[in-house]
């Protein structure tokens, strides 16, 4: 998660460039930059493979189901523009800000390289649905959720065993991830969080949202809503 989120500061949107240490990326090398990250988190994953291996992989139909209904609540939510109407009035309008999304749109960026349009689609797609929800989930609820019910020894912790804390934080930490959809974040990752108590299965929760991402991704291409990836 490390790396995805160092990788990540790299990506630029339209209105900033990206970058580190004094290092401008335009945004027209927004495909570039979010390749390296996609390359470079799943580097990381192989290096890990063997944690990721200790949960068997099993998945209920009602985390499909979760991730269809996830993707509708999500939409609708980010739809009706909460932050702007309730933040941005009380002085919040940066935090909005700082969850801009790249809104990269590859065929009309790269029209006259149609091949490598369709090319970095598949790449995006690719990092959305499969990379994505499994450093997420795993951060989150392998980690995060563990050690706030015990931080001294959050290994032993079963899968699935919250405390009113460690749910407070398992929405509050999702919500400061996605500034942009805060209120979208805080509907979606409580929702995939019964999902967890329910199942206790990790691989739920990761397919749950695989399926919720893969679903925002096919929305955003056949609408034109590039806002929202």
């Amino acid at each position: 998660m490390i790396v995805y989120m160092l990788a990540g500061s790299l990506e630029p949107t339209r209105s900033a460039h990206g970058g580190i240490f004094g290092l401008e990326i335009p945004y027209s090398a927004y495909p570039a930059a979010y390749a390296a990250k996609i390359a470079l988190t799943i580097l990381a994953m192989v290096v890990v493979w063997a944690g990721y291996r200790r949960y068997p992989f099993r998945v209920s139909p009602l985390a499909i189901l979760v991730g269809a209904v996830g993707v509708v609540l999500w939409i609708g939510i980010c739809r009706l523009n909460l932050e702007h109407r309730f933040l941005a009035p009380n002085g919040l309008g940066w935090l909005v800000g700082t969850g801009e999304r790249s809104a990269f749109n590859p065929l009309r960026e790269m029209a006259d390289q149609p091949g490598w349009a369709y090319a970095f689609l598949a790449v995006r797609l690719f990092g959305l649905a499969i990379v994505v929800p499994v450093i997420e989930e795993f951060f989150l609820r392998g980690f995060v959720i563990r050690f706030a019910v015990d931080g001294e020894a959050w290994w032993k912790v079963p899968f699935g065993t919250v405390t009113p804390v460690a749910m407070v934080i398992a929405t509050v930490l999702p919500m400061m991830m996605h500034p942009g959809e805060l209120f979208a974040a805080a509907v979606w990752f409580s929702l995939v969080t019964w999902l967890m108590v329910r199942t206790r299965n990790i691989w739920d929760c990761v397919v749950a949202h695989a399926v919720t991402n893969l679903l925002l991704g096919i929305y955003v291409i056949t609408t034109g809503e590039w806002h929202l990836m």
